[in-house]
């Protein structure tokens, strides 16, 4: 199996408790995440709190100890989440870097604004790589995506009902995916489809995007393949069994450093508010 990313959506749950691997490890990867909603994480050597499009960017490398909670903000009315998780291979080189963690904040990350010939809207938040002049926040310097050449795209698209917007064109050498994830219907290239539905497109090919009479919102990823077989196993991602073996090994030797915190499913007080707490004791608040 030879893939780039491999993408969780877990989408517009009401009332949640929603633990998402509660003091989980990793290894060999490197993990954009990013919510709209609140966020709480914890790794081996720093914590955070995120929402409002905000995106955790981790890269596991040699190893990492994570936990993301979704607690409750709002004790009054409906808590909705809308979560992406997606799991970006590293390549066999960099699968023993030093694990990374860093925050893109969502004040940070462009947003660009199209109107169709109907005056109808289309936003695009480019969340990795470019688009025009819009450069994205850089993610962690090990992460595949922080190497320009292997034109990386994280593209958050939301349009109005009825509107149009012209995919542009990446180099041929790209895989690029088409994630709708909300909304009633849209005509991907001339082909109607529902909700719910991922469409691969040529990257070297601009794909117009005719949307139906709901607003609708899709994700789309873009990169050129690592090429490397994969082997994965829970949260371990590797090349070959042996090295999975290997992991495991790791992770009972020395638990890749450790649980500095007090409890497995770390949250922060609702006061503190959107924040990054990280290994060297930097702390940036939002």
């Amino acid at each position: 199996m030879k893939k780039l990313f491999i993408v969780s959506l877990i989408l517009t749950l009401s009332f949640f408790f929603f633990n998402n691997d509660a003091e989980a490890q990793s290894k060999r990867l490197t993990a954009p995440e990013f919510v709209l909603g609140l966020g709480v994480g914890a790794f081996s050597a720093a914590n955070d709190a995120y929402g409002q499009v905000d995106v955790q960017w981790m890269t596991a490398g040699a190893g990492i100890q994570h936990a993301e909670m979704f607690p409750m903000l709002f004790p009054d009315r409906d808590n909705k989440l809308e979560l992406f998780q997606i799991w970006l291979n590293l390549p066999a080189a960099d699968k023993f870097v030093d694990p990374h963690y860093k925050m893109l904040w969502s004040e940070d990350i462009p947003k660009l604004q199209h109107k169709d010939d109907r005056g109808k809207s289309v936003e695009v938040t480019v969340v990795a790589g470019t688009m025009g002049d819009a450069i994205a926040p850089s993610p962690t310097p090990d992460s595949w995506a922080a190497k320009a050449g292997n034109h990386v795209a994280i593209w958050l698209i939301r349009m109005d009902p009825d509107a149009t917007w012209t995919i542009p064109t990446a180099v041929k050498e790209a895989a690029r995916t088409l994630y709708f994830h909300k909304g009633s219907s849209i005509r991907i290239a001339g082909e109607k489809t529902g909700s719910y539905k991922a469409v691969d497109l040529q990257a070297d090919q601009e794909v117009l995007l005719e949307n139906g009479p709901e607003e609708s919102h899709l994700l789309l990823l873009q990169g050129k393949p690592v090429n490397e077989n994969i082997v994965q196993y829970g949260p371990f991602v590797m090349n070959t069994e042996a090295e999975i073996q290997q992991a495991i090994s790791d992770y009972r030797r020395n638990e890749f450093g450790g649980w500095p915190w007090p409890r497995p499913d770390m949250v922060h007080e609702r006061s503190l508010g959107r924040f990054a707490r990280y290994a060297s004791g930097e702390v940036e608040n939002r």
